[in-house]
C-alpha cells in the first residue's frame, strides 16, 4: 500500500506542476509535509537546500530523496518514474503532433514567428547573468576573459557549448578545491 501511495503523491505532483521544478516544490511540501507526513518541514528544508546544490532537475531528485526515505532504493524509484511520467507522455505526445504537423504552412510560420522570441529572451538572460557576474564577482577580467573565450570558441570555432561548460566546471572546481587546500595548509601552518 505504501508503494501505490508514493506512485499516487508523486504522480499528482508530476500532473500538477505545470512550470517545471520550482513550482512543484509547494506540491512537494503539501503532498509529502502536509498531507503523507513523510518528512518534518526542517527535513524537507534540508532536503530542497541539498537538491538545490546539486545539478539537475529539482523535480527528480526531491522525488529520489523522498522516495528513498520513505521506502529505501524501490520508494525511490517508484518516486522518480511516477513524478516523471506525466512529462514525457505529454512530450512523447507532442512530439508526435509537431512531426505530423512539420509540412503545415500554418505551423511552419508560427515555428518562424516564435524564434525571434526566443532569440530575445536568450539574449536578455545572457545580459542578465553578465549583469549579476559582474556585480559579484572581484575580477573584472576574468568576466571579459571567460565571455571573450565563449565568442572564440563557441561561433568561431565550433565548439560544442556544452563541452566548455564541462571545461569551465571541472576548472572551477579544481581552483576552488586548490584554494580550500591553500587555505588550510596556510592555516595549519599559523597554529604551530
Amino acid at each position: 500500500m505504501i508503494y501505490w501511495n508514493i506512485f499516487l503523491s508523486f504522480l499528482r505532483i508530476g500532473i500538477f506542476g505545470y512550470g517545471g521544478g520550482p513550482s512543484m516544490i509547494p506540491l512537494f511540501h503539501a503532498e509529502c509535509v502536509k498531507k503523507q507526513k513523510w518528512l518534518s518541514d526542517e527535513e524537507f528544508a534540508d532536503s530542497l537546500a541539498l537538491g538545490n546544490t546539486l545539478p539537475g532537475p529539482i523535480a527528480t531528485k526531491m522525488a529520489a530523496y523522498i522516495g528513498y526515505k520513505v521506502k529505501g532504493w524501490i520508494g525511490s524509484v517508484i518516486a522518480i518514474l511516477a513524478v516523471s511520467m506525466p512529462i514525457a507522455i505529454l512530450m512523447i505526445l507532442l512530439l508526435t503532433l509537431l512531426y505530423r504537423m512539420q509540412e503545415n504552412s500554418f505551423f511552419q510560420r508560427t515555428i518562424s514567428a516564435i524564434q525571434p522570441v526566443i532569440a530575445v529572451m536568450m539574449g536578455v538572460l545572457t545580459y542578465q547573468f553578465f549583469i549579476k557576474s559582474w556585480k559579484e564577482t572581484g575580477n573584472k577580467g576574468s568576466v571579459f576573459f571567460l565571455l571573450f573565450l565563449s565568442i572564440l570558441l563557441i561561433p568561431v570555432l565550433g565548439i560544442h557549448p556544452g563541452i566548455l561548460i564541462a571545461v569551465l566546471l571541472l576548472s572551477s572546481f579544481l581552483y576552488t578545491t586548490w584554494l580550500v587546500r591553500k587555505g588550510r595548509r596556510a592555516k595549519e601552518g599559523g597554529e604551530e
